[in-house]
């Protein structure tokens, strides 16, 4: 395996431009010598040492990033996180993010997540669309923190995926944990942290092997969803990672889709941190997801 390769398995929270770096630096040794050729070819039984160089202070600058606020007060905001952006920096993605964006239009935001996440309280994959609450003070952080942690947020789901479910409802109860062999994933796993997930076949398609659900989280497991299902045996539409195969659709389903997963943050309710009184949100017709969706109707029709 080359050295760029096996870097991210062993170190998945650092990007591979980053581990690169680290590589053509020098802060990388192979059996006690210095290598800084990222396709350096690792034999089995080597030893590989990874020096991590004192942490840069990560200067997050605003940037002119379009958001859609669908609410806003003076204590929290709720918006669209678009596919492809970033929640927050990390080493690798220091720019383009939604932070950076919060910063260009937003005033004021809650310091509890530090420099790199003002505001975040919690997150969406990349490549996942859909609602999310941001904090502006410090009490609506914490507040909305707990709620979190104590499962009282409430959301909701849509997902499209590869596979007709026999049933019309299942309860997922899971434990989830880093997968064993490939870092940057996870796995359902004995040892792992307890998951819950409510699961609804809202449509299927039968001539396309498709299915539309909608899913109810209890916990916020990392990669919850996705892992779940998969492990049902029904990937997410899109979801490379976690079983989805490009070749099992339609190319004209994969054109409107692009690098997005079939999988929408729909509806987000919670108590409001200051006035307590509940906050319900529901959005429609996100792309790419509602573009995919006509797309896969479409076909059903002309393929009866």
């Amino acid at each position: 395996m080359r050295l760029d390769q096996f870097l991210p398995l062993v170190y998945p929270d650092l990007s591979r431009s980053y581990h690169q770096r680290l590589v053509e630096e020098g802060y990388v040794l192979v059996e006690g010598q210095e290598v800084k050729k990222p396709s350096k070819r690792l034999k089995r039984g080597q030893q590989v040492t990874l020096l991590l160089p004192e942490p840069e202070p990560l200067e997050v600058l605003p940037e002119d990033i379009p958001l859609r606020v669908v609410y806003e007060d003076q204590h929290l905001l709720v918006l669209v996180k678009p596919c492809g952006l970033v929640v927050h920096p990390s080493p690798g993605y220091t720019s383009g993010t939604l932070v950076n964006a919060l910063l260009y239009h937003i005033k004021d935001l809650s310091t509890v997540g530090g420099v790199e996440r003002p505001g975040i309280v919690h997150r969406l994959d990349k490549n996942t669309t859909g609602l999310m609450v941001v904090a502006k003070t410090d009490l609506a952080h914490r507040s909305l923190a707990e709620q979190f942690k104590e499962r009282k947020v409430e959301k909701l789901y849509r997902a499209l995926v590869k596979g007709l479910p026999e049933w019309d409802y299942k309860l997922v109860d899971l434990p989830i944990g880093r997968h064993a062999v490939d870092r940057k994933k996870f796995s359902v796993r004995e040892k792992g942290k307890p998951a819950k997930s409510e699961v609804w076949v809202l449509r299927r398609f039968y001539r396309q092997g498709l299915s539309l659900l909608k899913v109810k989280i209890h916990t916020g497991r990392t990669h919850q969803i996705r892992v779940h299902l998969s492990s049902l045996g029904f990937p997410i539409v899109g979801d490379l990672t976690y079983g989805f195969k490009r070749s099992s659709v339609d190319p004209k389903i994969l054109k409107s889709l692009g690098e997005c997963h079939m999988l929408l943050s729909y509806h987000l309710a919670f108590e409001h941190p200051a006035e307590k009184r509940w906050l319900s949100f529901e959005v429609e017709d996100l792309e790419p997801f509602s573009s995919v969706l006509r797309t896969v109707q479409e076909l059903e029709k002309e393929l009866s």
